[in-house]
């Protein structure tokens, strides 16, 4: 079989049809690059060859450079030939475009891609957002837990989506910053702030005035989660988490509940947002509504 004639072919078609203006332009481009990328393991005699053949990928990438233009280095088909094999275990369908899947493509590990591609569906990311979200760690900054359970497709709670920790932008000449500091950074950037802690979650108000007794407290954020219909009390603390905190933030809670809360809405969730964590105050607290993570400062640009 003259394989390079076929990939060719295949290349020819995917230009014409670029010119269509529509949804199925981007499925018919994907159809080509899969079509590519099974046609290079053919060439090279099958999958158990495959990673053996970028010899053959730099012969055939020279010569379409040479009959076809700019488009089809080396790398760019051996973005075809991983986007077939992993179309087979993990069918990608047509919503994401090919800048998307080169990007992920360029992960090495196939969780971090699942991860990652689920997130740009969800999310709908564009190109430069997917780029911004594996620059920043996140598939890292999640535990273990949480990642079987997305390979499961198993449901998540509320906690599995907060990142461990949570990057903060810092304008600041300082890592030293009071709670007054950290909750300006947060409000200045809180669309990033509300994305860090997982999905559904929207702004009401900082410094929320409570009273309790004769005195007023005040909540320094609270948030309304859509998915989970429920408040969201968050307390910012620049200091490793203390027994005390747990106590202050479950008499925030209860205040939302009795007298905010709706009786069709579920019961206040907690988060301590800490400089540095401390797993065994959790540990023995038995409110298991309340959640906690870390903040990391990073330079803003």
């Amino acid at each position: 079989m003259d394989y390079y004639n076929k990939i060719k072919k295949e290349l020819i078609e995917n230009e014409f049809y670029k010119r269509v203006k529509d949804y199925s332009k981007n499925k018919y481009e994907l159809e080509r690059y899969y079509n590519v990328g099974k046609l290079l393991i053919e060439a090279r005699g099958g999958e158990a060859r495959a990673k053996y053949g970028d010899g053959l990928i730099k012969k055939y990438s020279r010569k379409l450079t040479i009959e076809l233009g700019k488009g089809y280095s080396t790398r760019s088909l051996k973005y075809m030939r991983k986007f077939y094999l992993y179309q087979k275990g993990h069918p990608l369908g047509a919503q994401l475009s090919w800048s998307h899947y080169k990007i992920l493509l360029s992960l090495k590990d196939d969780r971090k891609i699942y991860y990652y591609l689920h997130l740009a569906r969800e999310y709908n990311l564009s190109k430069r957002e997917l780029s911004t979200k594996i620059k920043s760690n996140e598939y890292e900054r999640l535990d273990q837990i949480t990642i079987e359970k997305l390979l499961k497709k198993e449901d998540f709670s509320i906690s599995d989506n907060i990142k461990h920790p949570i990057i903060i932008k810092n304008k600041f000449d300082t890592i030293d910053i009071s709670e007054k500091m950290l909750k300006q950074l947060i409000l200045e950037d809180i669309d990033n702030f509300l994305c860090e802690l997982g999905k559904g979650f929207s702004y009401i108000k900082n410094e929320y005035k409570i009273k309790i007794g004769d005195r007023y407290n005040y909540v320094d954020l609270l948030l309304f989660n859509y998915k989970y219909n429920a408040f969201v009390v968050v307390e910012l603390k620049v200091t490793e988490l203390k027994k005390e905190h747990i106590g202050q933030i479950q008499i925030y809670m209860n205040y939302i509940d009795k007298n905010i809360k709706s009786i069709k809405q579920e019961k206040t969730i907690g988060i301590i947002v800490a400089r540095e964590n401390n797993k065994f105050v959790l540990e023995y607290s038995s409110d298991k509504r309340i959640y906690q993570t870390t903040y990391l400062l990073v330079k803003s640009n």
